[in-house]
């Protein structure tokens, strides 16, 4: 009899201690966008993080993509036109609030497979299936996703004419924001990452005698280099 107790108290000690190693860590950090409604209603999922981890983002690519208007769709553009040619300096994008938000996301361990790629199988993205507003886009997201198909190159092409919708569409933004922002975050130097941004330049050109002409700025959506500093 003591000797069944004493193997049922070293089981329930056993699976306590496996149970507690499953669970999901949770990272403390200040949320920023609590006053703002979240619009993403998923079972099983954090939802709260979620819309966080979008906010920041937003505000990420707009301090970065778009410096001249308040119009996302803008920065959204720009900054998926940039993903698309690997021209993205998410050092240089990141901000300190993304990188806390990062953490709390890396200990979503059904978010990501071992190698620190995004789990297509996961519940959020399920969830975004079922919920994207434009139904033919998100048969093609469903089909990638079932085959084991899901990648940047494939699902760019339909996901470039419907990039500007994301910011009526917060399903698919959250996919955006997960897919092609967070987890490129793994090689980011967390400690190199500060909140000063691109901010937006006063170009001129001068000629021996003349005063300094204000160039017209670029239009910011037709301007495929946004963000971008070059020599």
């Amino acid at each position: 009899m003591q000797k069944t107790f004493l193997k049922l108290t070293i089981l329930t000690v056993f699976l306590t201690v496996l149970s507690c190693k499953n669970e999901t860590k949770t990272v403390d950090f200040n949320y920023k966008y609590t006053e703002t409604e979240n619009a993403l209603n998923c079972p099983n999922v954090d939802t709260k993080l979620i819309h966080e981890a979008l906010l920041s983002f937003e505000d990420d690519i707009m301090k970065t993509y778009n410096t001249r208007s308040s119009d996302v769709r803008v920065a959204y553009t720009n900054f998926f036109r940039a993903t698309q040619r690997n021209g993205v300096k998410y050092q240089e994008v990141a901000t300190p609030h993304s990188m806390e938000v990062f953490n709390a996301l890396k200990n979503q361990s059904e978010l990501w497979n071992t190698d620190n790629t995004l789990n297509y199988k996961a519940d959020i993205f399920t969830c975004i299936g079922d919920n994207m507003k434009d139904k033919g886009l998100a048969t093609t997201y469903k089909a990638l996703i079932s085959t084991n198909s899901m990648r940047a190159d494939i699902f760019g092409a339909p996901l470039l004419n419907k990039i500007k919708t994301a910011n009526t569409d917060r399903y698919l933004a959250a996919f955006i924001a997960l897919d092609l922002y967070y987890s490129k975050l793994f090689d980011v130097d967390p400690t190199q990452v500060t909140e000063n941004k691109v901010q937006e330049k006063t170009t001129y050109r001068t000629e021996p005698g003349k005063p300094l002409i204000k160039q017209k700025p670029a239009t910011e959506e037709t301007d495929d280099h946004a963000g971008h500093n070059h020599d």
